[in-house]
Parts: C-alpha cells; structure tokens; sequence
C-alpha cells in the first residue's frame, strides 16, 4: 500500500507548490507592491516634480516682483504697470482707444 500513497503525494505536494508559485508570481506582478505599482508610483513622481518645479517657478517669479514693489527698492515701471493693470490707472496726458 505505501507503494501507491506515494504517487498521490508527490501529485499533491507538486500541485500545491505549483499554485504558490503561481500566486507569489501574480502578486509580485499585480500587487499592491507589485512591479505595476511600483511603475505607477514612478510616473506620478514625475508628474509631480514637473508640478514642482512650476509651482518653484512661479514662487521665484512673485518673490522677485515682491522685492521689487517693496520699500526698500521701489521700481517704478512696475509700479506703473501694476497700477494701470490692476486700478485700472492712466496719466492725464493718454488716449485710450478701444
């Protein structure tokens, strides 16, 4: 009889070790850790280092118009520019056309 058992055995165990290779295999492919994931997280990092460095851009941009509106150094021309943009501002000796 143990001559019989055996084939069952090995069928079995065979069998078992097949369906966790097989489930490791899967998970390590479409986990939540898995090299699909890990391929999305890296796509969204670069979408947002790209949403940085405008984001940086537009920091550095105000901050320069910031200093130069501010007391201790005063452009004028930018303060003209902000004035007629913004209040709507004209010198008395203008002719606006529309």
């Amino acid at each position: 009889m143990t001559a019989q058992n055996r084939p069952w055995g090995a069928l079995i165990f065979y069998t078992v070790a097949v369906l966790l290779g097989g489930y490791f295999a899967f998970a390590a492919v479409q986990g939540d850790y898995g090299l699909f994931r890990r391929a999305e997280i890296e796509a969204q990092e670069n979408a947002l280092r790209a949403q940085l460095e405008t984001i940086e851009t537009d920091v550095d941009r105000m901050e320069n118009l910031t200093k130069r509106l501010s007391d201790d150094y005063l452009d004028l021309d930018l303060l003209d520019q902000q004035a007629r943009e913004v209040l709507g501002m004209m010198r008395s000796d203008e002719i606006v056309i529309r």
